[in-house]
């Protein structure tokens, strides 16, 4: 038996895992002290290496033939397929008639070469990737507020010692449980706040005086945090001294905030005054200016995946900033990352707008710094691309992309609106999708390219926290299958670039340290000798040798002044709200046993098993009011599409207002209902909340 150290595929909890294979080649796994995990694993986790041996395995190149079909090929003939199509399609509409649509789940290696092969090997600026769909909006305002945004700008383990923690929109229980443990003490203390329309699994702990759970309308988020924020202003719990010296802008929020009492928030999000109160009180009485031992403002999905989603987290930090929590070591305002490497995918050029190093695609300083690195003239880099939304949606349109790269993404399960994703994609003339299985996006493609799993393949992540992980190989790949990082540094070679694609991760690693040398994310001193010797790495981790920074902003934040620039918000109405033929709030989240799209746990059986099809969450007596049972099967239309459930009754979610899960395709596909309006600023889709119509559908599948 050999083994390795290593860490969870799925989300960005990382947790820390023993992975052994034997001589058969089958892989073992086993958690290991970690952390962040502390030797515990979701069913997600203890069940990952059955994905190394799904029966749908894709080890060989496949092509659409001339009658349709996807066969199999050999790599040149699959190689010579993609760069005709992009050449075709470049002569017919310019760099950026060729689109890319990138991971969250990619290595930090991988991430950062998609961005350079997108923009020196095709020359386009048509690039962005799904954690758009999961970051963008608390990136936007925590980037617009302090200057910087690291998901978690202190350890998760400093959680631990809080008297109080206001959880945003986060089900903690079901996303990332081990996570857990490290809110055990704020529960003892009764000090732990979920905001949630439904009493979610993490709501829950806050039974039995673990705390207080605020239970808003969909979509009002916003309005429960200004009135938290108005009885702080007007209690006179301020922590005047720290935002006078620590902040700007306090003066417009601390007066917006005085419009919002509690009893027009109860009005306006059906939150009691009382439960408001008590959730205020516990906050100040956590905070050093109330000379408590520390409290914390998370967001997570819930609160950000809205058409006004960064004001929310703009709101939720003025909260933190107004108690005076940011940068205070036992205090603090994170955001809850979602995928893998959501937050190393962003940090290093996948996204429309950024190079290497978390730079702005517009900064010419940080043109010419990264030009230097990859070797070409600065004024050769394209521009700002578009957001995820808006680049699915301009396939088919007059200047849109023709052709259309895909890596570590299925966007016809995971986007918004998705089958009018679905359709667009049919509208290519060119789709290449790099998977190891063949997902709903896969099954579209001109061309799917087999490559490694996680224990097959080596490199670096970045954790929820900003912790530089290290990736490690357990067993070779299947013969077939070819790295990500080796097909870029092939097409890049037949697309005759301008300069050298690396196809070793530790080389990949070097150059990535390099090019985001002075950026914000700078991984200077990063590198895999450090990382196996076992150095806690958070970045920046500006030098060779530097420690890393495992707590950010206590001396002063990332702006030009050093201070937190605060941003008066207010309520704004969802964009697809009720009315009289959707009478009723969609909302939608991840469950227990599936992650994402679904494309690797629905292929798991012990996780089908735990839940194998969607479902429709609702409260009894709207289910009565509707004629429905538990167990029928339910409609649930939008002014977009349908899509299918199992009804499941239940008193823990707000009588106007379903739930979905939105990890499943065909008829249970939630997104197929979900709104692609997006904010303004960050280009999130509001996933979160629209208005439905909600009907029994009878055995014929006839709405009853």
């Amino acid at each position: 038996m050999t083994g390795v150290d290593s860490h969870c595929p799925y989300c960005a909890l990382q947790c820390g895992i023993r992975l052994t294979a034997d001589e058969s080649g089958a892989v073992h796994l086993e958690p290991r002290d970690f952390p962040t995990n502390r030797g515990g694993l979701c069913q997600k986790g203890w069940t990952a290496a059955q994905l190394l041996g799904v029966p749908d395995r894709v080890t060989v190149p496949l092509v659409r033939d001339e009658s349709g079909s996807l066969v199999e090929s050999t790599w040149d003939q699959a190689y010579a397929r993609i760069v005709s199509g992009v050449r075709e399609a470049q002569a017919a509409g310019g760099p950026d008639a060729v689109a890319v649509f990138g991971g969250g789940g990619l290595t930090n290696e991988k991430a950062y070469t998609l961005g350079k092969f997108a923009r020196v090997a095709l020359g386009t600026s048509r690039i962005d990737y799904n954690g758009r769909f999961c970051m963008s909006s608390a990136a936007a305002a925590v980037n617009r507020t302090f200057g910087l945004d690291r998901g978690l700008p202190f350890p998760l383990t400093d959680l631990a010692g809080a008297a109080a923690v206001l959880l945003v929109g986060s089900n903690l229980s079901e996303t990332m449980p081990p996570s857990l443990q490290h809110l055990t003490g704020v529960r003892e203390r009764g000090g732990l706040i979920v905001v949630d329309p439904r009493r979610s699994a993490t709501a829950a702990l806050t039974d039995s005086g673990g705390g207080v759970h605020l239970q808003p309308v969909p979509g009002t988020d916003i309005a429960v945090l200004l009135g938290l924020l108005h009885l702080v202003v007007l209690g006179g719990h301020g922590d005047e001294d720290y935002l006078a010296a620590r902040t700007t802008g306090w003066g417009r929020v601390r007066d917006a905030a005085t419009l919002w009492w509690p009893e027009r928030v109860e009005q306006a999000s059906g939150v009691p005054v009382d439960r408001l109160r008590a959730a205020a009180a516990l906050l100040v009485a956590a905070s050093p200016a109330g000379h408590g031992s520390g409290a914390y403002v998370l967001t997570g999905r819930g609160a950000e995946q809205h058409a006004h989603g960064t004001d929310t987290v703009s709101a939720a930090i003025n909260l933190a900033l107004a108690l005076g929590l940011p940068g205070r070591t036992g205090s603090g305002y994170g955001c809850i990352t979602g995928q893998g490497n959501g937050q190393g995918g962003r940090e290093h050029g996948q996204k429309a707008d950024q190079l290497p190093g978390y730079r702005s695609i517009n900064d010419p300083a940080a043109r010419e710094h990264v030009a230097g690195v990859w070797g070409v003239p600065a004024e050769d880099i394209p521009g700002p691309g578009l957001p995820a939304v808006q680049l699915l949606d301009a396939i088919g349109a007059p200047g849109g992309p023709r052709a259309l790269l895909v890596h570590g993404a299925n966007p016809v399960v995971s986007a918004p609106d998705s089958d009018r994703v679905r359709a667009k994609l049919t509208q290519l003339d060119l789709l290449v999708v790099a998977d190891f299985v063949p997902s709903e996006t896969a099954l579209l493609a001109d061309v799917v390219l087999p490559v490694p799993q996680w224990a097959e393949e080596e490199g670096t992540m970045t954790s929820l926290e900003g912790r530089v992980l290290r990736r490690r190989r357990a067993i070779p790949p299947p013969a077939g299958v070819r790295d990500e990082l080796q097909i870029w540094h092939d097409l890049a070679r037949l697309l005759d670039a301008p300069t050298e694609f690396a196809a070793d991760p530790v080389l990949v690693l070097d150059e990535l340290a390099r090019a985001s040398a002075g950026g914000i994310a700078d991984y200077t001193g990063v590198d895999l000798s450090r990382l196996d010797a076992g150095a806690s790495l958070y970045w920046p981790v500006p030098e060779p040798g530097h420690p890393g920074t495992p707590r950010l902003f206590l001396d002063r934040f990332a702006t030009p002044d050093g201070r937190a620039r605060m941003i008066p918000v207010d309520v704004t109405p969802v964009d697809d709200d009720v009315r009289g033929d959707a009478p009723i709030y969609l909302i939608t989240g991840r469950i227990l046993q599936q992650y994402q799209s679904g494309a690797q746990t629905r292929r798991v059986p012990e996780l089908v098993r735990g839940e194998a099809r969607s479902f429709v969450q609702l409260h009894p007596l709207l289910a009565a009011g509707l004629g429905i049972a538990e167990g029928d099967t339910v409609r649930v239309t939008s002014a977009r599409g349908s899509a299918c459930g199992v009804a499941r009754l239940s008193s823990d979610i707000r009588r106007d207002t379903v739930f979905m899960p939105f990890h499943f395709s065909g008829p249970g596909a939630a997104n197929a209902v979900t709104n692609p309006a997006t904010d303004p600023i960050s280009g999130m889709p509001e996933f979160k909340v629209c208005a439905v119509q909600v009907s029994r559908v009878d055995v014929e599948g006839v709405t009853a």
